[in-house]
């Protein structure tokens, strides 16, 4: 399937590794020019660096996303380089799973005002689109109650709302928005791999809890990310994409 992105430009927050880094991967096979921002230098220089080896522009940036005006000065900066926005994967999280006011603080500076600001700030951009679309990575954390703080899934399952909120709202603008919501994702560097080396029975309660005995790789999480976002799915709007291995037990009306 011809997904429509080349030519299109894409901008990701959390790019250099995990699911962000693989949502960028594919972004860039099917020939969408691709922005990313991190914190750490050296794997945003060597993601930039593999991306455009891919035939495509790409810039990456060193960003603390809790910081407005980098974060707003990185979608300004990506708009000027790729020659505009189409695409919008607010993809970073704080993963505040403590029960204090840290994780409170921490969840709603990251997950959710980075996300707000990210999307005010390309708003004007992806109006000048004729494929405009948003991506809003939440979890299932925030489709029911787990063993992840009370911070961690209160601000995904604001997410999940803020998303409908924004497809309601900006359809007329032919702007699309839809958010996923990813089960346990293990890859190397993330999370679930210092979990497993350091916190051996969490870990295997959380594969205890899926059927299918695993967790889901960055690359089953970003087709779904890169799916939404395409033009192939130019009719999908106000959805929430669980990609859990029928992890969670809900249902989703």
């Amino acid at each position: 399937m011809d997904l429509g992105l080349k030519g299109l430009n894409a901008i990701i927050t959390g790019g250099s590794k995990g699911i962000g880094r693989r949502a960028a991967d594919i972004f860039a096979d099917e020939g969408a020019n691709v922005s990313i921002c991190a914190r750490n230098l050296a794997e945003v220089n060597e993601t930039a660096t593999s991306l455009a080896q891919k035939g495509v522009k790409s810039i990456g940036r060193m960003v603390n996303v809790a910081e407005k005006a980098s974060l707003e000065g990185w979608v300004r900066e990506s708009a000027a380089a790729l020659g505009g926005i189409d695409i919008v994967v607010a993809n970073v999280s704080a993963l505040a799973v403590d029960d204090n006011e840290d994780a409170w603080k921490s969840a709603f500076s990251v997950d959710m005002m980075h996300t707000v600001r990210m999307v005010n700030a390309a708003l004007p951009l992806l109006g000048k689109s004729s494929h405009g679309a948003i991506v809003i990575v939440a979890s299932v954390s925030g489709r029911e109650v787990d063993f992840t703080g009370p911070a961690y899934g209160a601000f995904k399952a604001a997410l999940a709302h803020y998303s409908q909120r924004l497809a309601l709202e900006l359809a007329p603008k032919n702007i699309r928005v839809n958010s996923v919501s990813p089960g346990n994702t293990y890859f190397k560097g993330g999370v679930w791999e210092h979990i497993e080396q350091n916190m051996p029975d969490l870990y295997a309660q959380a594969i205890a809890k899926n059927p299918t005995g695993r967790m889901a790789t960055p690359e089953e999480v970003a087709r779904g990310i890169v799916f939404l976002a395409s033009p192939a799915s130019s009719f999908t709007m106000g959805t929430n994409l669980v990609i859990d291995g029928a992890l969670t037990r809900g249902v989703q009306l």
